[in-house]
Formats: C-alpha cells, sequence, structure tokens
C-alpha cells in the first residue's frame, strides 16, 4: 500500500537549469523530480500551466535551456512501504567491488545473476539496488547493459552530461570492450574474427532468442585464445558491435559454446561442466577502455575474473 507524507508540507519549487540538466526534455526532468507522481498527472499540472519556465507556460515536449527557473507546483510524492530487498553478494559488490568512481560516473564489478534493471517478470536490479544504497545522488543511470547471468565491468553516470558523452562513445567506436569466457571443446585456431550477422527471433514459447541471419543486423567479433585445457578454451572476446546476446551466439556459431550457456549451449557439455562446478554463464565483462567525456583522461577498467571461476580454471588440466 503507498502513503502520503504529510509532513513536510509540499511548497513550491523554483528550480534553476545547469549544465547537467540543460538540453533534457521538460517532462523528463520532472518523471526524475517528482519519483514516485504518476506520469498522468504530471502531463496534467504542465498542461495546466502549474508548471511554468521563465514564468510562462510550455509545453511537455520543451527542451530546457542553462539558467531557465522551473517553477514546480506543490505535489506530494507517493512513498513506497516495500523497498527494494537488496540480496547480500548485490549488496557486497555495491559496496565494496566498485571498480572506479569519480563525480562523473561509476564502475561497478556486476556479479551474475542480478539484471542491470528491474522489468519483465524482475522487480528490481543493479540500478534500483544502488539508488536505494545512495539516496542522496540525485542522478544514476545505466550507461549500457550486460545480461543477467554475465559479470563485470557496468557503468553507472552521476550526471546527464556523462550519460551523455558515455552514449555517444558506446554508440560509436570509442569503447574498447573484452571479455572472458571459456568455450567447451578445444579450440584449435589462435584468432579468428567473426564478421555473422545477427536477427532477433521468438519461439512458439514466447522467449527471444537470437540467431545467425543474412537478414540480421551487421555483428563482428575478434575472439582471442589465451588457454587451451583437456575439453575447454580460455578466451578474449572483443565485440566491435554491440547486439543482445552477441558473444554467446558467435561462439555457437564457432561450433564452441560458453559453457554454462542454457540457451545456445549443448545440454551435453553443460552437464559434464556443472558435474565439474562450473554452475553459471562462464561469460564475465573484462575490460573496458574509453578517453573520459569530460575531462579527457584515458580510462582503462579492469574487472578480475571471479573467484570462483577463477579457482575452476586453476584446476583444469591445461595443454
Amino acid at each position: 500500500m503507498n502513503k502520503e507524507l504529510s509532513e513536510p508540507k509540499p511548497q513550491v519549487r523554483w528550480i534553476e537549469i545547469d549544465q547537467d540538466n540543460a538540453g533534457q526534455r521538460l517532462d523528463n526532468f520532472l518523471i526524475t523530480l517528482l519519483k514516485g507522481v504518476p506520469k498522468t498527472r504530471i502531463y496534467r499540472i504542465v498542461r495546466k500551466g502549474e508548471v511554468r519556465v521563465n514564468k510562462g507556460r510550455v509545453d511537455v515536449k520543451y527542451r530546457l535551456q542553462e539558467k531557465d527557473i522551473v517553477r514546480v507546483p506543490p505535489v506530494r510524492v507517493a512513498v513506497r512501504d516495500n523497498q527494494v530487498i537488496i540480496q547480500p553478494t548485490l549488496k557486497f559488490s555495491l559496496e565494496n567491488e566498485i571498480l572506479y568512481e569519480d563525480d562523473y560516473f561509476i564502475a561497478l564489478n556486476k556479479p551474475s545473476g542480478f539484471a542491470v534493471h528491474g522489468g519483465s517478470g524482475v522487480n528490481s536490479g543493479v540500478i534500483e539496488a544502488l539508488r536505494q544504497l545512495r539516496p542522496e545522488q540525485r542522478f544514476l543511470e545505466l550507461v549500457h547493459r550486460i545480461d543477467k547471468d554475465t559479470s563485470g565491468c557496468l557503468l553507472v553516470a552521476k550526471k546527464r552530461t556523462a550519460l551523455k558523452g558515455l552514449h555517444e562513445l558506446f554508440r560509436g567506436d570509442g569503447v574498447n570492450k573484452s571479455y572472458l569466457a571459456l568455450l567447451a571443446g578445444r579450440w584449435e585456431r589462435k584468432k579468428q574474427w567473426v564478421d555473422a550477422p545477427l536477427r532477433k527471433n521468438v519461439n512458439k514459447g514466447g522467449e527471444r532468442f537470437v540467431v545467425v541471419s543474412q537478414t540480421g543486423k551487421a555483428s563482428e567479433t575478434l575472439f582471442t585464445r589465451l588457454q587451451k585445457f583437456a575439453d575447454a578454451t580460455l578466451v578474449k572476446a572483443s565485440p566491435k558491435t554491440g547486439r543482445t546476446h552477441q558473444i554467446r551466439v558467435h561462439a555457437a556459431w564457432l561450433g564452441h559454446p560458453i559453457v554454462g550457456d542454457g540457451r545456445y549451449g549443448r545440454e551435453e557439455d553443460n552437464q559434464v561442466f556443472k558435474r565439474k562446478g562450473y554452475k553459471r554463464l562462464f561469460l564475465h565483462a573484462h575490460e573496458l577502455q574509453f578517453i573520459h567525456p569530460v575531462t579527457e583522461n584515458k580510462i582503462h577498467i579492469t574487472a578480475p575474473l571471479p573467484e570462483t571461476l577463477q579457482t575452476l580454471i586453476d584446476h583444469e588440466q591445461k595443454i
């Protein structure tokens, strides 16, 4: 059940737009500012003229400018009784495994098994948990996404200017990404560039999956062999594009699916490795390299392989 705050009584607010919020649409600004207020109500108070910019009426699509003065009327914000329950593993990572942080963004070492955000049957994810742990941080937004079962580097912006800059880097060629993956079987090649277009499909059960198809979107991944084992191969996967499940599908296309991949892997392989202790998808976002969008410093972030995975491959028979 939702309750409304009775104290303190809401007051009219006059907010001066700073550089960080300049360029943002008015409706998006208000949705972030008035968390818990239904969007329909936000649109209504703008339409009725209760929200003013520089003392004048504006449309919800108005792009805010630096130094604009926004009048925000008294609005009661609903407070949820059922706060996000943060599991201990995730809480520990968010508090103790920050890979990098400055005034503009945070690099997290995301543990496997946690979605980056709520939705699609998931009540909450990493970003909701982080916002709860850092209530004083006014702005926290995901820069990019990695799969629920993938661990490793995940960036969260602390300022809108940083979010815009990082989005531009990720959309272009500004970020060098590399993953560590354990492939089933011996992959004999030292290096291979996979250029195989990918298309999203939905099966009869409604499950989404990705296939290699000439009608799909261009998708490229460089695989580099790091270590051969008796029945597996550790590789570095460097995706040039960022398609859904790209590395997983390209690995399976090579004939060597990632260990623990229940969607694109082979059941017999997964059972063999499960008996050896592999209980998750062996895919880890290992490195990110880019030029800081604000300071222009070179940024190189590395997430060490989780101890559980490192221990398992330390016991594999090298060849």
